[in-house]
Formats: C-alpha cells, structure tokens, sequence
C-alpha cells in the first residue's frame, strides 16, 4: 500500500482501519542487514487539524498543513464522535516492516500464517483505535531481475515483487531458492485536544 494512500484512506475515514491493501511500500527497496539477510521499514505521520463538525450529518471538515480541507462522513462505528471538537487534531502514523532470510535451494512448502490485533479507545475518550498485522510466511524465488535489482516472490496466496539495494547481495538470489520472513504494517489514529502535544 502507497504512503499516501494509507494515511489519506486512515485519516477520512478514522475507523475502522484499512491496511495491507496493494504492493507494500517496502517493496521498493529492501536493505542487506546481513548475508542472506533483508530488511525494510517505512514509517510516515500526517496530523490533521478539524475545522469544522455538523454533529447532524456527522460531518467533520479536515485541514492539512497545506490548508487543504476534506469533508468526510463518520460513520456509526466511531462510538465517541461527540467527544470530537473543533480545533482537535487527528494523528495517523503508519509503519510497514520486513524481515527476510534467504533458504538456498528451497524444499520447503510455501506458506502463509495471518495474525492480527486492534484496539479502540474506551467509552467516553476522545476517538482513536489501533491495528497491527502480521504475515509470516516461506516463498519461492520465481524470478531474478539482475539489471532491475529485483526479486519475483511466489507465496501460498499471492506473488510480489521486490527491490533489492544491494548488488551484491541480490548475487546470493537464484530462481528456486526460498525466503523465509516477516511482514509486519501497523496503523494508528488519535484524536487528541486541543492545544496538547501529539506523542512523537
């Protein structure tokens, strides 16, 4: 999932949280943290300002640090809107990570485990929820793009494509060896009052 995208989709809609929808941003370029070892982490923020709620519509107007404004349309499941003020900020940050070990030859199946955790904020707080998931998984190298510095990865549900930094290291990949990682993309909103300071 784009950056911009994530945090856009997070911040219009508040909850429930979106994640893990197209390519992840990490694809772009995986660093060597060891031999046969690659990591990428993405971490972003936006803070969002409310200028304006019609309680009626459940409306709440939202301005960038550019001073562009949104409209958006709260829905049922954000339980504390009354709790939502003007002049409140809406806090987004989003991170992408992952961890991958290469598996000369391969032999293993291909696999994919899901888990997932999400919290909301308590009756009566100001809006805010949080969701992290987590994808372990064992998948194929199906192509190497030496030119392109890239990877084809076929796992148990879908195949990516990913970048990788350093050359020399992606001289260790052959078609049909395997990875063996982790990814990991969380997402958190909170409103907070006005005139606090959000938590880096």
């Amino acid at each position: 999932m784009r950056i911009r995208t994530a945090l856009a989709t997070a911040a219009l809609i508040l909850l429930p949280l979106t994640a893990a929808a197209q390519q992840p941003a990490v694809a772009e370029g995986l660093a060597a943290v060891g031999p046969g070892k690659f990591a990428g982490v993405v971490e972003a923020k936006m803070t969002l300002a409310v200028e304006a709620i019609d309680k009626t519509s459940r409306t709440v107007i939202l301005k960038n640090n550019k001073g562009e404004q949104s409209k958006v349309v709260v829905g049922d499941e954000v339980k504390n809107f009354d709790q939502i003020k003007v002049g409140d900020l809406v806090v987004v940050r989003y991170t992408q990570e992952l961890l991958m070990t290469l598996r000369k030859g391969g032999g293993a199946l291909r696999e994919r485990i899901d888990s997932s955790q999400s919290a909301t904020a308590a009756p009566g707080q100001k809006p805010g929820a949080y969701e992290a998931k987590e994808v372990a998984f064992i998948a194929d190298v199906q192509q190497v793009d030496r030119k392109k510095r890239t990877v084809t990865l076929r796992g148990a549900q879908k195949t990516v494509t990913l970048k990788i930094k350093d050359p020399e290291q992606l001289k260790q990949i052959n078609k049909g060896d395997q990875v063996e990682g982790v990814y990991a993309e969380a997402i958190a909103i909170a409103v907070v009052p006005a005139g606090a300071k959000a938590r880096k």
